[in-house]
């Protein structure tokens, strides 16, 4: 089952455009593992600022790769960002102006581990250095990445990188199979049901996802919860609270907006408001989110 096709998970602000971000969807063959591509179509000039730029990060179900060049110092950094659990603030104070640019591969939560040398059991809410679980990765295409012009230039050398270096041999089923039927049903099951119908303890099934993303089934259902609860707020012309409360499970409305609130830490008027500014296109509301 290609799980792309009924779960595509977005972020806090996914209309934005401009020339420090831009998402581009991956090669058809790339799409089961990666949600897409991101960065700066090209190398700008980031402007000296009085004070710090803030981002708002949202549990978005997704693991980037983030490769920053700096043309100014003549280097170029690769990070890993493991799954988030919970949501901040990135600030970012530019002291100096600086010619530079970025470049990431966001990963799928479920497919990251294909990609990656070892397990992913401390990934939780990880901001690490690229070499701790991709060290191939990083060692073979900084220096491409670095002396490519554009933002299509990276994705080609990524993507043919990506492509020859799937690892399908780390494809755990019952990973697969929990991971599919959390997404199908929103995010709402039980977890000791599930374990049932699977066939698997409860221990067994926590203990695969773990090794292959860093958090437990439970988690990881509420974070999906949270995203399908995040589009229709963001997407639907009338979003109604108290459908919501009976879609999603909630007990009532209190609970699902302090849910929200805790995932999102805004209120889902604020939410929407946040993620409208700076468009510089809509996108089309992602498949399989009726």
């Amino acid at each position: 089952m290609n799980l792309h096709e009924i779960y595509t998970p977005i972020t806090a602000a996914p209309f934005m455009c401009g020339e420090s971000y831009i998402e581009v969807p991956p090669h058809e063959a790339l799409r089961p593992y990666i949600r897409c591509f991101w960065g700066s179509p090209r190398p700008y000039e980031q402007k000296k600022a009085d004070r710090p730029q803030q981002q708002l990060i949202v549990p978005d179900t997704c693991m980037d790769l983030i490769f920053t060049a700096n043309y100014t110092e003549n280097r170029i950094d690769g990070g890993f960002c493991g799954i988030d659990d919970r949501t901040f603030r990135e600030e970012n104070l530019q002291l100096r102006t600086e010619k530079t640019s970025t470049f990431a591969i966001r990963f799928y939560a479920w497919s990251t581990v294909l990609f990656a040398e070892d397990s992913l059991h401390d990934v939780k809410n990880a901001r690490v250095d690229a070499g701790c679980h991709f060290s191939r990765l990083k060692r073979e295409l900084e220096k491409e990445i670095f002396d490519a012009e554009t933002l299509g230039e990276r994705i080609g050398i990524a993507e043919r990188w990506l492509l020859a270096h799937i690892r399908e041999d780390r494809e755990n089923r019952l990973f697969m199979e929990t991971a599919a039927q959390i997404l199908m049903g929103r995010g709402v099951q039980n977890m000791a049901q599930l374990a049932g119908e699977l066939h698997v303890s409860s221990r067994q099934m926590e203990r695969v996802f773990r090794e292959n993303m860093g958090i437990s089934p439970k988690k990881f259902s509420s974070l999906v919860r949270y995203q399908y609860l995040w589009q229709d707020i963001l997407y639907r012309d009338r979003f109604d609270v108290q459908d919501a409360v009976q879609r999603y499970g909630y007990t009532d409305q209190a609970h699902l907006l302090n849910d929200f609130k805790r995932f999102h830490s805004m209120t889902p008027k604020k939410a929407r408001e946040y993620a409208r500014q700076n468009v510089g296109f809509l996108q089309e509301k992602p498949g399989g989110l009726q």
